[in-house]
């Protein structure tokens, strides 16, 4: 094969790889989607991120019970006038809800200082692979635990409330039509309200 035959087989090859990845071309340019975040205080955590932790907000982490007809005990006392709740579900929900924070915030807590251990391994060119299997397992299980401790609670909240509470909860939150605007629902007026 001469130079020349090389070469231009050379140049077809860069050619296609930057037809099937265009961004290999680019120096400097395009979207950096981590630009920046190299000044956060941990860099695996944004601000909010640490500030739910410590303060330990729900973060979602309840969805699997909120939107299948479990409802969580910060929106139930948000919504206790039109719930209907009694003076004793009030105070039953108000204790369930500030049980649950101080120990997620306790885990929150936890969580945030081993990021920052992990944080500090990587800054400082310390990092070894089996710590980090160890830590990064860790923090997975602190997390796994949080997640329980909301999704518990949800178990709980259902208990404390009656059928027709619960539906009425499903409204307020917008998961299931109220029943002034079943007939936007399919020809017989019915809307699919799946679990719970």
């Amino acid at each position: 094969m001469t130079t020349q035959s090389t070469s231009a087989t050379l140049a077809a090859a860069v050619a296609a790889i930057l037809v099937v990845h265009p961004a290999a071309g680019q120096t400097g340019a395009g979207p950096q989607p981590y630009s920046g975040l190299e000044q956060r205080e941990i860099k695996a955590l944004s601000a909010a991120e640490i500030d739910d932790y410590r303060n330990g907000r729900g973060m979602s982490l309840a969805l699997a019970a909120e939107l299948n007809g479990y409802p969580g005990p910060r929106h139930v006392l948000d919504l206790a006038g039109p719930l209907g709740l009694t003076p004793e579900q009030r105070s039953q929900t108000q204790a369930l809800f500030d049980a649950m924070q101080r120990e997620a915030a306790a885990l929150g807590e936890e969580i945030v200082a081993r990021e920052a251990e992990l944080d500090a391994w990587f800054a400082g060119a310390t990092a070894q692979a089996d710590e980090i299997e160890a830590l990064a397992v860790l923090i997975g299980h602190l997390n796994g635990r949080l997640r329980s401790v909301h999704l518990r609670t949800h178990l709980t909240m259902r208990v404390l409330l009656s059928p027709d509470q619960i539906a009425a909860y499903a409204e307020l939150r917008g998961y299931r039509p109220r029943p002034e605007d079943s007939s936007h629902h399919g020809p017989h007026g019915h809307a699919h309200t799946g679990g719970g």
